[in-house]
């Protein structure tokens, strides 16, 4: 019976690897949407998916392991490997003025997945999907402004409020893109079991 219990753990402990690798990989997807349309990046703003799997993975996984695909997806960028927006790499993003919204993915998937962890009603995915877009926005944005104040350089007229101006365009996307992300794993999770 105890070897039974070790190989049912070892084998959830496997399927959770594969689920949050597999999260890191729609990261790495949705990060280069812009390389194949390339209209859609405004001001400094690549308009990308990972929004929307970043709240997925914290929906979908939980706060623990939602946040360790984003973490895992992070290190594989900075290592060297061009999966962030527009097939960037390696430790120089860390300067880059959008570094901010890769970081701030790590919190969005987990506070997705810390709000569900509590309730588990459609009403609370789809809540959880939406303060953890806002958190992306908010910790992104202000991370993006100050950058841009630091260590980067200015465009013309650059002011707070165009910052936030940028980011008008893809919030309307990455908000519907929330509810669909909530509603997706509150429906999954009941598939899956997980």
């Amino acid at each position: 019976m105890d070897v039974e219990l070790v190989k049912t753990q070892e084998r959830i402990r496997t399927i959770d690897l594969v689920r949050m690798s597999l999260f890191a990989t729609l990261m790495m997807i949705g990060a280069n949407i812009t390389s194949f349309v390339p209209f859609l990046v405004v001001g400094g703003v690549p308009i990308t998916l990972q929004t929307f799997f970043a709240v997925l993975a914290g929906t979908f996984l939980g706060k623990r392991k939602g946040a360790i695909a984003m973490v895992v997806y992070i290190l594989i960028g900075l290592v060297g490997a061009p999966v962030f927006a527009r097939f960037q790499g390696g430790p120089s993003a860390i300067l880059s003025p959008n570094f901010g919204f890769l970081l701030s993915f790590i919190g969005t998937a987990y506070i997705a997945g810390y709000i569900i962890e509590k309730k588990s009603t459609l009403k609370a995915f789809i809540v959880a999907a939406l303060v953890s877009t806002l958190f992306n926005y908010i910790f992104g944005t202000n991370w993006m402004y100050m950058a841009y104040k630091l260590w980067f350089a200015q465009p013309e007229g650059f002011s707070y409020s165009l910052v936030w101006l940028w980011m008008a365009v893809p919030f309307p996307k990455d908000i519907a893109l929330a509810i669909v992300a909530g509603s997706f794993a509150h429906r999954m999770r009941k598939v899956v079991k997980l």
